[in-house]
């Protein structure tokens, strides 16, 4: 009876031993092609040289969603395709040049946001400063046709505002400058009458971009030129894009200026000097309606197929550059913790969703669609990883108390994957805070606004690669050159450990002291 009872708990043993000892075999596994035989620079190669630049609406990113969900079957991933939502009409953006015509001329470096026109052609024209009162604009409205305007408002990366309403606030701060111009007539009037006094000053005219803009359009402007600085930001017609229909493409060139050339030019101009500007600029329209989808790669949990946990970035991204780092670092990133997963043999506990979203830089969209149609039941996610900054290293992770003990287990494998930048692991410390209320800057904001866990790795530049994101974000510079290999391979590798791990968990983390009740 004795030798019965140690055989039946030896073989207990054995049997609660083998998914832990299978566990840990993938682990390993995820490890090994992590580190010798990582593709994370290759997803990276492909969406950033192959297929640049993806915002909403255009021909490249509707081939990245093609191609990522290519990518998953490959791997034997099921395929989640979500449609997000949809744009009237589609933008693809051709090459662009100008330059100065003159005896000192230059070639211009320049960007014109998304959804906004092009030239006909090659198109020449002098350079003129725009009207500030309704007397100016009427002393040269002759002159406009074919002119390029420069405008006194700096860019900020976003196309002008031509909608009904901003016209209709332009209209009143007009009227506020009519009774400026009357005012400073009288001004004017009175300091030619007492010679003697200290002159009154003039009332500044009121600004806002591109005052009559409505007018100058209509007098026949080639197009509108504002300053801008380098690296250039440009982004998109955050105000139109999805108004905008093939019967009302938008008319005129909106031009963003290196501010070192903007400032040359505008003193020509001032000084009345003879020379010209020629543009030609090939950004395409095609008619619509255009969907973009998010492209979700699902690994099956074997026991709680019910529960998940999630990890992600966005596959859009504007195209004045080749939306590398914002966000194809977080796209083949996490394409690449597909691969691992895949690859490695994994049978998690619970479902690993991959989510490569679409729409976030036009507000979240994706995300936002994927949380709000409640995709899956939002109290059964365990956390979701969101990856959308610059392409550094996971060098830790701060988590709550009650989910602590879970993580410091999970990390293990990973704690010295780098020897010289041990992978550490965080207890919170102080109270915790409110749910968010608002969404903020990522996909991660959704779920977080309804209470999903959302804990993100510390990402750092522990080598010392000086990585500096402003330099990237919305900008020219936001190409391939701008990765850091080294960084992107460890963190994919992380990732994919920490996901499994979860994943493999007997319980769901715990969400006690997550947010402040």
């Amino acid at each position: 009876m004795k030798r019965t009872l140690i055989t039946l708990v030896t073989f207990v043993a054995v049997c609660l031993a083998v998914p832990s000892l299978a566990q840990d075999k993938t682990v390993k596994k995820i490890i090994e092609i992590g580190t010798t035989d990582n593709k994370v620079m290759e997803h990276a190669d492909h969406l950033a040289n192959y297929i640049g630049g993806r915002p909403v609406g255009s021909s490249a990113l509707t081939h990245a969603e093609a191609w990522v969900k290519e990518q998953f079957e490959s791997w034997g991933l099921e395929v989640m395709v979500q449609e997000a939502g949809e744009i009237n009409v589609g933008f693809d953006r051709g090459p662009w040049f100008g330059r100065m015509l003159s005896e000192d001329g230059m070639t211009l470096h320049f960007g014109t946001p998304s959804y906004t026109a092009p030239t006909k052609g090659k198109q020449t024209g002098i350079v003129l400063i725009e009207p500030h009162s309704k007397r100016e604009f009427e002393r040269m409205k002759g002159a406009l046709k074919g002119a390029w305007v420069l405008l006194d408002a700096e860019s900020n990366g976003m196309a002008i505002d031509w909608s009904d309403k901003a016209n209709e606030a332009r209209a009143k701060v007009m009227e506020k400058n009519e009774e400026i111009t009357m005012k400073n007539m009288e001004i004017m009037r009175y300091n030619r009458s007492h010679p003697d006094e200290t002159p009154k000053e003039m009332i500044p005219y009121e600004k806002t971009v591109a005052l009559f803009y409505k007018e100058m359009v209509e007098a026949g402007v080639a197009g509108f030129i504002r300053s801008a600085k380098v690296p250039l930001r440009i982004m998109y017609d955050r105000a139109n894009c999805y108004d905008i229909t093939m019967e009302n493409l938008p008319r005129v060139c909106d031009i963003c200026l290196d501010e070192a050339q903007f400032d040359i030019i505008k003193k020509k101009v001032e000084r009345k000097d003879i020379f010209q500007l020629e543009f030609d600029i090939r950004n395409h329209f095609y008619r619509g309606p255009v969907k973009y989808h998010n492209i979700i790669g699902i690994i099956r949990g074997s026991k709680y197929p019910n529960e998940y946990v999630l990890t992600g970035g966005h596959l859009d991204a504007y195209d004045n550059g080749g939306g590398a780092v914002d966000d194809g670092n977080g796209a083949s990133l996490n394409m690449e913790v597909a691969r691992l997963l895949a690859t490695s043999g994994v049978k998690p506990k619970r479902s690993i969703m991959i989510c490569i979203w679409t729409g976030e830089e036009y507000g979240l969209l994706g995300s936002k669609f994927f949380v709000e149609n409640k995709t899956v039941p939002l109290d059964k996610i365990s956390n979701y990883f969101n990856r959308d900054g610059g392409p550094l290293m996971s060098t830790g992770i701060t988590v709550p108390p009650a989910m602590y003990d879970d993580f410091v287990e999970v990390c293990k494998p990973i704690a010295n994957l780098d020897p010289e930048v041990p992978f550490t692991v965080n207890k919170r410390q102080g109270d915790p805070q409110p749910v968010p209320t608002r969404a903020g800057g990522s996909d991660h904001a959704y779920f977080a606004m309804n209470g999903v866990p959302t804990i993100s790795f510390q990402e750092t530049d522990p080598k010392g690669y000086n990585f500096e994101y402003q330099e990237i974000w919305h900008t020219e510079r936001d190409i391939y050159n701008k990765l850091i290999p080294e960084y992107m391979e460890h963190s994919a590798t992380v990732t994919a450990v920490v996901v499994c791990g979860l994943a493999n968990l007997d319980h769901q983390l715990s969400r006690q002291g997550l947010y402040k009740e």
